[in-house]
């Protein structure tokens, strides 16, 4: 166990680290259509040379005022710490929207400390949106520096629930994915695949969806995200435990049950 740190601290360290790197991401994409760098899952699954020097910046930055600390980020080494602390990042979290040039990718930082995320903080780089999330002290979407705190809204029903989602990349999870999403859809309002699940679950927390369902999410696009949904007071789940890499589902608790049963039921 560590002596922890001050949670105030660490959001702040990653808010100022995270709008810098939102800054250097809008500042240096060019006009048009981004030359892609790598593929990492599949030939879909993209990685550009700005994620790189993005994620580089905020490991830089974080390091540097605190040198003991871990870190795992999406496109680079994982860094060992000594501390208890362990940053979790994506620097461009929907980098294929970024690629396209759509307006929907962001910058994602989280810190755990001895294993639990206790800070994130997600900017919607075309948007200029920043939400913040301290575990135990709620979240909040950022006016500035004010704070406008999140209390997600009760939906009416399952039946009437917007739903949020996104696709693997590997061809053959993607088509069970659509197979499942093609049983939910009858059943929901709507369904809604934006891109970027750092923004799908900060939206969640703001009501703009009702319900979130996916699979194939990473430490990295999960951390932030979804404690900023969770201190909203959305219930996350798994399969059979905690949100993970196999499925993550999350809801108001007044349709969590009755919707993760249904997510279930569809074959997610």
């Amino acid at each position: 166990m560590t002596d922890h740190p001050d949670r105030e601290d660490l959001l702040s360290l990653a808010r100022r680290v995270g709008l810098e790197a939102a800054d250097l991401v809008r500042a240096s994409r060019p006009s048009g259509r981004v030359a892609v760098a790598a593929t990492k899952s599949s030939e879909t699954d993209v990685v550009t040379e700005l994620d790189r020097r993005t994620e580089a910046l905020i490991r830089e930055r974080i390091l540097a005022v605190r040198p003991d600390d871990g870190f795992v980020g999406e496109e680079g080494e994982h860094v060992v710490g000594t501390s208890g602390v362990e940053w979790v990042v994506d620097p461009i979290d929907g980098t294929v929207n970024f690629v396209y040039g759509i307006g929907a990718y962001a910058v994602s930082i989280a810190a755990q400390v001895d294993g639990e995320v206790v800070v994130g903080h997600v900017v919607d780089v075309p948007a200029r949106q920043e939400w913040g999330a301290i575990r135990g002290r709620g979240s909040w979407r950022y006016d500035g520096d004010e704070r406008t705190v999140l209390t997600a809204p009760i939906p009416d029903s399952v039946a009437h629930a917007l739903v949020a989602t996104g696709f693997n990349y590997v061809p053959a999870v993607r088509a069970r994915q659509a197979r499942a999403a093609a049983l939910l859809l009858p059943q929901v309002r709507d369904i809604r695949r934006i891109g970027s699940a750092a923004i799908d679950l900060c939206g969640l927390a703001e009501g703009r969806y009702d319900a979130y369902v996916e699979q194939g999410l990473h430490p990295w696009d999960l951390a932030a995200g979804g404690l900023v949904a969770q201190e909203s007071g959305i219930v996350l789940s798994g399969l059979d435990g905690p949100p993970d890499h196999r499925l993550t589902m999350g809801a108001h608790p007044s349709i969590a049950e009755e919707y993760f049963a249904l997510v279930r039921a569809c074959g997610f």
